[in-house]
């Protein structure tokens, strides 16, 4: 898949495990302290959690793109080339040797060097190391998230051009997430159509084209076909990539227009059915267990009540933490 977004991380581990039902939150969260995994910016403006043998090329392609549409912010908080030289300059000598610092931590040593990074400018202070391809994100400590330096976390591999960086996310877009359109790959990827229409030509060998209602999807010429359980349930995260993939996720409504549903959603998180979004749900911690609440737009069968229930039982497991599931009054 390349990337998948990331600001939620713990969400994020469940939508990883989703795709990958072998793993629990503890395989995440150890591959995730080693450096195989990482949480960065790259793609757009946001966080994402991709591979550590991918993090090089991803920001090559698609680092200037964000930093263009981070051009205002950086603009309206008087982040000048100046004051970043400044700052990644004490962001190496704080972090060299291989040490991992929190956002305070770093922020502590800008307050010495009286640069001020308070809020927003310091997120996009470290956003713009990120993208620069200084830092990346260390193991956590407790549950803070820290920085090390991305030549100290990660091992050099081969890299590559920007036109193989190109081709490369192309495939992996549409062998993810096709059917999809050029529009819906620009959005996802953060870059201009015409570099979406140029990797798509460069895979033209690869990828099929069928027009449905005279607009052009691609998917990956493959026999290999996806295998989602016929009739299961599945309790997507917030920004799921099966909704954030996408520019246009009419093809995920129908369900609710058909049952005549026009109000909005009641939960951020969407349940889906055969590729279907069928209702919402939340999630809430108490010390010892996870209440689970869900809003359908129509009584479940008896098949997707099971499959519901296994869903729930499957977000269980995958927590460690007994789960509570309270039915809509």
């Amino acid at each position: 898949m390349a990337a998948v977004q990331g600001q939620e991380y713990a969400q994020t581990k469940w939508g990883l495990v989703l795709r990958l039902p072998v793993l629990d939150d503890s395989d995440i969260e150890r591959d995730f302290a080693a450096g195989k995994i990482l949480r960065t910016h790259l793609l757009r403006p946001t966080w994402h959690i991709v591979s550590a043998k991918d993090i090089r090329w991803l920001l090559h392609l698609t680092a200037p793109r964000v930093h263009q549409a981070n051009a205002f912010m950086y603009r309206k908080l008087e982040l000048t080339d100046t004051v970043f030289e400044k700052c990644q300059s004490i962001i190496t000598t704080i972090l060299q040797g291989g040490k991992q610092l929190t956002r305070n931590d770093i922020n502590a040593a800008f307050k010495e060097n009286k640069i001020i990074a308070a809020g927003h400018r310091l997120s996009y202070i470290m956003m713009h190391a990120e993208l620069d391809g200084l830092v990346c994100s260390g193991a956590r400590n407790g549950n803070q998230f820290t920085y090390a330096l991305l030549e100290d976390r990660v091992r050099r591999e081969k890299d590559l051009d920007r036109d193989e960086a190109l081709a490369e996310l192309t495939k992996r877009y549409f062998s993810s997430r096709g059917p999809a359109t050029v529009n819906d790959f620009a959005t996802r990827s953060g870059l201009t159509l015409t570099d979406c229409r140029s990797g798509i030509e460069m895979n033209k060998r690869r990828l099929k084209e069928k027009a449905i209602a005279g607009v052009n999807y691609f998917f990956l010429d493959s026999d290999s076909k996806a295998t989602a359980r016929h009739g299961g349930i599945y309790l997507l995260p917030i920004y799921d990539e099966l909704i954030m993939g996408y520019k246009n996720r009419d093809a995920l409504l129908e369900f609710k227009r058909e049952n005549k549903q026009t109000s909005g959603f009641q939960y951020d998180s969407m349940i889906v059915c055969e590729g279907q979004i069928i209702g919402t749900w939340r999630r809430v911690f108490d010390s010892k267990s996870i209440e689970i609440s869900a809003q359908f737009f129509q009584p479940l069968t008896p098949r997707q009540s099971q499959a519901f229930d296994d869903a729930v039982n499957q977000f269980g497991k995958f927590t460690g933490i007994k789960v509570r599931y309270s039915p809509p009054n």
